[in-house]
């Protein structure tokens, strides 16, 4: 139901005084009415019964992503009649979830949609049956083995983050806490993946029934990283003698196991305190928005925009849920990739890298602020159309060019879509290989004159290495966001200050050959000596960003 917080100031009460999200609290229809909330639609208790005996979807990664996506989709279905089972969600040996954000309000959560007119759509997500620890130390356990056990069980997805796939160090090392459990085998693993790839190994033992695991991040071959992580682990317990070849076998052909991959797109950032007082203000109980011992936020609800694109490989050997009623796009491998590069590589999350580094050196607190930058969205269109367009490959599925304008026009410029720079900035370095270098391997592929001739992504290089200052355009400090590898990127900029004279040391140069960085040697590239210079102009004095992106742009001849 919609509503906007100018109409929320009439405070909706039970006998209680406040309306609670709580199973019981759900009976009390007009007060939920009243607050323009829209009530799931089902026997929320009898679904989650139903989802505990015969569970054919579950989830690792209860966050806020798997709220205001998958599990609204699969509410759609069993609202339609089309599922009769919801999703059992799982979190990681060390996760506060279950206990503050689902257990206090029996697993329900409140959806919000954040339309550009100010309007909120709000509904209560019921669909998620239990969260679980994926631990073997504790109780949860069992009930995760009869499950994954169950044939009943069709798909396991996964939004972890990106992170999440990594076995190794950037050293090529593996992973400390992975590494206990490779040497303790799949009884003890408590890293996410060890647990899913014992729990797998249960469902192998149990008679090998097929099973498909969709990673559902945004990145890029996402299935390959996950199938890849498990099978890691596999070969691993397999040389310690705790898995036989067959498991191996069963993670690898195909019809046992599949990785499918995919293409998600739908801005979900932190709660927003605009929506929890909006909540609050209609007399709903317990909205406080709580930060995670991990530094993320979390509520009991979820804000995300109204837009939403998720195409996924076709490969589920045990059946899957009819998603494609939900506006899913099924198609094959080939089509998907071509889909995330059109997204990953040029229509929007190179724009949301440029714009989250332009945004923090020139002051803007959201992501539409940002937008309402005179220069900015024409600079985005340009790197996006000129630079990333040329070298894209149409995936026909979804048109690019709509896709740009969408994004463009009404995504990043919604001002109540709560997203800020500092968040997208996070990880940078982790970013920027996948969302340019792949652009500039094209180019050195199919059209290597060209490549000397692009400015913007050059541009945007060295925003970054500006951005790694700790300065923004006024010539105040600026707090940097986290990144893996800020430290080292940190040196390489040594000795470099905003308004002193140009003194780049040796790290800034090596930094430009790493193609770990960027994909590309920069300097074989010829990409390096511009990137230098847009970062020295920006180190001119207060206000040089601002100038420099004139310049870049076109707006002015000086």
């Amino acid at each position: 139901m919609r509503d906007t917080p100018a109409k929320s100031n009439k405070a909706v009460r039970n006998q209680a005084g406040q309306i609670k999200l709580t199973r019981s609290g759900l009976l009390d229809r007009q007060a939920w009415e009243e607050a323009g909330v829209k009530l799931p639609g089902y026997d929320v208790s009898a679904v989650a019964e139903e989802t505990i005996r015969h569970c054919g979807w579950i989830h690792f990664g209860a966050g806020n992503l798997f709220r205001a996506y998958p599990a609204m989709l699969q509410q759609r279905l069993i609202r339609s009649g089309d599922a009769g089972t919801g999703i059992l969600a799982v979190v990681d040996a060390v996760s506060e979830t279950p206990e503050k954000i689902y257990a206090p309000y029996d697993h329900l959560s409140l959806a919000v949609t954040l339309d550009a007119d100010g309007r909120f759509d709000k509904e209560v997500l019921g669909c998620i049956a239990d969260v679980l620890w994926a631990d073997p130390r504790k109780p949860d356990w069992q009930k995760l083995v009869r499950a994954f056990c169950s044939p009943d069980l069709q798909i396991a997805t996964f939004t972890v983050t990106e992170k999440g796939y990594a076995t190794h160090l950037p050293d090529g090392t593996v992973r400390p806490e992975l590494a206990q459990d490779l040497e303790q085998g799949p009884e003890k693993g408590v890293n996410l993946l060890a647990a899913v790839t014992a729990l797998l190994f249960r469902r192998y033992r149990a008679g090998g029934m097929p099973l498909a695991l969709v990673s559902l991040d945004n990145c890029a071959q996402n299935g390959r990283r996950l199938g890849d992580a498990i099978r890691f682990i596999a070969d691993a317990w397999q040389k310690n003698g705790w898995v036989d070849l067959g498991f191996i076998a069963y993670l690898s052909d195909g019809a046992g196991i599949s990785f499918p991959w995919t293409m998600i797109d739908k801005i979900t950032p932190y709660p927003s305190e605009i929506v929890r007082d909006h909540l609050q203000s209609l007399g709903i109980a317990d909205m406080d928005i709580l930060r995670t011992g991990r530094g993320s936020l979390s509520a009991p609800f979820v804000n995300a925009e109204r837009q939403g694109y998720l195409v996924i490989e076709d490969r589920f050997p045990n059946g899957r849920p009819p998603l494609e009623q939900t506006g899913v796009l099924f198609t094959d491998r080939e089509t998907v990739e071509k889909v995330e590069k059109m997204k990953v590589g040029t229509c929007l999350n190179p724009l949301h890298t440029a714009l989250a580094l332009l945004g923090c050196l020139l002051c803007y607190p959201t992501v539409a602020s940002a937008m309402t930058h005179p220069l900015l969205p024409g600079f985005l269109r340009a790197m996006a159309m000129e630079e990333g367009m040329p070298v894209l490959e149409d995936p026909v599925l979804l048109d690019p060019v709509k896709f740009l304008d969408e994004v463009l026009e009404e995504r990043l410029r919604n001002p109540f879509l709560p997203d800020t720079p500092k968040r997208i900035a996070t990880d940078t370095s982790q970013k920027i290989p996948v969302r340019f270098g792949t652009t500039l391997q094209k180019y050195a592929a199919v059209q290597p004159d060209r490549l000397q001739e692009l400015r913007y992504i050059p541009f945007v290089f060295a925003c970054w290495l500006r951005y790694l200052l700790a300065t923004d355009d006024r010539g105040n400090p600026m707090e940097l966001s986290p990144d893996p590898r800020l430290a080292n990127l940190r040196k390489a900029v040594e000795g470099i200050e905003v308004g002193s004279p140009w003194n780049p040391g040796p790290g800034v140069e090596d930094l430009l050959h790493d193609r770990e960085t960027f994909g590309n040697d920069l300097w074989s590239a010829g990409l390096a000596e511009a990137v230098m210079e847009l970062f020295r102009q920006m180190c001119e004095g207060p206000g040089a960003v601002e100038k420099v992106l004139t310049r870049i742009t076109g707006k002015s001849d000086t």
